[in-house]
């Protein structure tokens, strides 16, 4: 699932009818044997007034449904979370509180739909009941909505990879390896970040964690689980889709993170961020954009540093981190920890303390 961008051609790329008409003959012979669409839920964000539900209706066999999902797919290796077959312009109902609508999915099976609330929401998290509609037989899932109130003052967006868990992103074919070779429960945490995640949400109960990640929404289940596993604060994903665009090969992973970030900037203009990431590949950069387009709405930065080896092997200098715009616009702090990382967010006012 990609943020909406203005498309400047009539005509789509060549990957993008290749991988249509592939999925169109896939989901025809799949329907022939029986299998149907399902959903698969994500937890989405809003304000008392509006919310955004994010979902994908795929094809699965019979029976392949239910909550225990999360759990199974911890154990696959990498590659069996791409094995999956979208249910594209599938008709999908969608009631939040009073507030119900008819949407339809996309290309690629997604529902991410921006929907008014008849009548205002309470601070919290809220279910949303989603129903394929084409189906002879119901089918159902139960996504969630995290609403932030008018009293929320401070919040997190953390990157994944490298950032909470070890990945090495930046070494491509270890990376492909973590990524599709892998079983997914065998990544580890960063050392100390789980931690460092508790400290603050001691400090600002009422913070939200957004995970904002390059990473497909195929994974979805694993990272929730990892995420509970290891003890860091439950929030709502920010992924991106897997397969090529409307417009060429691959999605742009900044584009999405710098979308994502203007996004949250626009729907919460109360709330000032800590923005975590790595500087494996684009987050100091991205982390100063968003800083400098909406001044006065990041409290801090923190940046994981890696080793200067897999710097290199990124194509990034080590120690260049820095914006080249000059001094960055908020605090921003290193470390190669969330121990390190803790010790010098101690000193930058409002985040492992609440202001005063």
């Amino acid at each position: 699932m990609a943020t909406p961008t203005p498309h400047p051609s009539q005509r789509p790329h060549l990957a993008a009818v290749v991988e249509d008409h592939l999925y169109a003959a896939a989901g025809w012979l799949l329907s022939r044997l029986g299998w149907r669409p399902r959903l698969e839920v994500y937890t989405g964000y809003g304000t008392p007034d509006r919310v955004r539900v994010l979902a994908r209706v795929l094809l699965a066999p019979r029976g392949h449904t239910g909550p225990e999902r999360d759990q199974l797919r911890a154990g696959r290796r990498g590659f069996r979370h791409f094995l999956t077959v979208p249910a594209p312009h599938q008709r999908v109902g969608v009631r939040v509180g009073e507030t119900a609508s008819d949407v339809v999915s996309d290309r690629a099976g997604y529902v991410d739909v921006e929907l008014p609330t008849t009548a205002p929401l309470s601070t919290g998290t809220h279910a949303v009941t989603l129903t394929c509609l084409d189906v002879p037989e119901p089918v159902t899932g139960e996504a969630t909505v995290l609403v932030l109130g008018q009293d929320t003052r401070f919040g997190v967006v953390s990157d994944m990879d490298d950032t909470t868990m070890v990945t090495a992103v930046p070494r491509p074919l270890l990376a492909a390896w973590n990524t599709f070779v892998r079983h997914s429960s065998a990544r580890r945490p960063v050392p100390g970040m789980a931690d460092l995640y508790r400290t603050v949400r001691e400090a600002h109960p009422e913070a939200p964690f957004f995970y904002l990640s390059t990473g497909a929404w195929n994974t979805a289940g694993t990272l929730r689980a990892f995420l509970a596993q290891h003890g860091y604060p439950a929030g709502p994903l920010l992924l991106t889709d897997w397969g090529p665009t409307l417009t060429g090969w691959f999605r742009s992973g900044p584009a999405h993170k710098d979308a994502s970030l203007d996004l949250l900037m626009s729907w919460f203009p109360h709330v000032r961020w800590l923005l975590v990431g790595d500087d494996g590949q684009h987050d100091p950069d991205i982390y100063d954009r968003a800083a400098r387009r909406s001044p006065g709405r990041v409290r801090a930065v923190a940046i994981r540093e890696l080793t200067g080896g897999q710097q290199v092997l990124a194509g990034n200098a080590p120690g260049n981190g820095a914006s080249a715009e000059g001094e960055a616009p908020v605090p921003t702090v290193t470390g190669r920890d969330g121990t390190e990382l803790a010790r010098r967010l101690a000193e930058v006012p409002g985040v492992l303390r609440a202001a005063g």
